[in-house]
């Protein structure tokens, strides 16, 4: 086996197994059993569980990150004043860049319900991480609310964002639950990027008002 291939065995493990029980409940040992490695190879690699948990997110977030920051330029250069609808819009784009083929929804589903763990338990590493590493196109995204509400105070933009992540997570990391009960209910399947183009008008009217 190559390192190549063992460091994606143990990613692949670590993402499952956090994302099924939460990082705390999660051991090392677990997932160099369910990757078939020994732990020397899991500190080769990683050195620890937090910059393993850190190293788990990176594989999607860097990708998608730089995607989004080329694409708000594409937006920006065309439009130096765009809506809070046409950020929202770019985001989803780039969020449903690929996920439509086979297994990537389930990519998706699972690194949102990982972000949702982030938040909800004691992981002060990883939020740092995040802000060390992502804070460029985060803050960009937060410049284009503030421009188009100026009147909205740092306080009242902090609840909104957070309340947006919120529905985020849980919307697209219960995605299949969710399609299943809307076929229960309305009797029509909902496809992963209809469930976004939903998400999206309510997301804006959320940060707006």
């Amino acid at each position: 086996m190559s390192q190549a291939d063992t460091v994606t065995r143990i990613l692949d493990s670590a993402e499952q197994l956090f994302a099924e029980k939460g990082f705390a409940e999660t051991s090392l040992r677990m997932i160099t059993t369910r990757a078939k490695v020994n732990l020397a190879a899991v500190n080769y690699h990683f050195g620890s569980k937090k910059d393993l948990i850190q190293a788990v997110f990176a594989r999607f977030l860097t990708p998608f990150c730089n995607k989004l920051d080329k694409e708000m330029a594409t937006m920006a250069a065309g439009n130096p004043n765009p809506k809070l609808d046409d950020v929202l819009g770019v985001l989803a784009k780039t969020m449903l860049t690929g996920v439509t083929s086979s297994g990537q929804s389930n990519k998706l589903s699972v690194f949102m319900r990982l972000l949702g763990l982030a938040y909800t338990q004691a992981q002060g590493h990883l939020r740092r991480f995040l802000r060390d590493h992502y804070n460029g196109t985060y803050a960009r995204f937060i410049t284009y609310l503030r421009d188009a509400h100026p009147e909205l105070s740092p306080k009242e933009i902090f609840w909104r964002i957070h309340f947006a992540i919120g529905a985020c997570v849980f919307t697209m990391s219960s995605i299949e639950v969710l399609r299943e009960m809307s076929i229960a209910d309305t009797r029509e399947d909902t496809g992963i990027d209809e469930v976004m183009n939903q998400l999206i008008p309510f997301l804006a009217a959320a940060l707006e008002r």
